[in-house]
């Protein structure tokens, strides 16, 4: 049966590169989470493949960017040579054990975010063809939100029909939350996160969907406080390294 005339130029448009890379930090922040949650031998063999996926996928992201043929630039060569890292370190992580695989993989959702960010901006400096036109549905408030939100910093609560957020980054407001929301830009993923304590329930991660990446990859920018700064090098932790918990920040109804 013959298609439709319509049904031949039905073709979806591919996720540009930007896109992609913000959608893989949210896999990283997704195998991160699976990692603190469980420990068994299955679990383990899980991860170790997880790991194995997110290092081909990273390099898939280099290889899609390289082949944008970009003018050289240093935020270029910083965000590849980040991209790189973790890549490798992902890569590493699939052969230990979960303790020094999740730190191998800690800072991947920032480095990729970061990467992101700075071949955004390079591509809108050079005034490319392949730079998005930004998408004018976010203001300031909720472009700020969605970052926060790729990094892998939100999550959600309820507690006596209220709902509460917390960011270990920069404040995310609920109103911030519910506009993007009604764009379709994010998700809930129910139960998980980590519970914010011992014993405590486990939390919803926010995440970005598809249209989410989409939207926040036309204006995503880099920190001002780094543009300028060379990358961070991200060197393999020492057995026995832990991470420094970073402070939680809250928003609830009221405040």
């Amino acid at each position: 049966m013959p298609l439709p005339p319509d049904a031949l130029f039905d073709v979806p448009t591919p996720l540009p590169p930007v896109g992609q890379l913000l959608l893989l930090a949210g896999e990283y922040t997704r195998h991160n989470d699976s990692v603190d949650l469980g420990s068994t031998g299955q679990d383990q063999s899980i991860h170790s493949r997880s790991a194995e996926r997110l290092a081909s996928e990273t390099t898939a992201a280099i290889t899609a960017v390289v082949g944008l043929r970009l003018f050289h630039h240093a935020d270029l060569t910083a965000a590849l040579v980040r991209l790189r890292q973790v890549a490798y370190l992902a890569d590493a992580a699939s052969r230990h054990g979960p303790r020094l695989a999740r730190e191998l993989t800690s800072f991947a959702p920032e480095a990729v975010v970061d990467s992101a960010a700075r071949i955004a901006a390079h591509m809108r400096r050079r005034r490319s063809g392949h730079a998005l036109e930004p998408d004018d549905r976010l203001d300031a408030v909720q472009q700020a939100a969605l970052h926060e939100i790729a990094l892998g910093h939100v999550v959600s609560t309820s507690s006596l029909n209220r709902e509460y957020l917390h960011s270990t980054g920069a404040r995310v407001s609920l109103g911030a939350l519910r506009a993007v929301k009604s764009h379709g830009f994010v998700e809930r993923s129910p139960g998980s996160a980590p519970a914010a304590f011992d014993g405590g329930p486990r939390q919803d991660r926010v995440r970005l969907t598809l249209d989410g990446a989409t939207a926040l990859a036309t204006v995503i920018t880099t920190p001002s406080a780094s543009r300028d700064a060379p990358a961070v090098t991200l060197a393999r932790p020492a057995p026995g390294f832990a991470t420094r918990p970073a402070s939680s920040r809250s928003s609830a109804p009221g405040r």
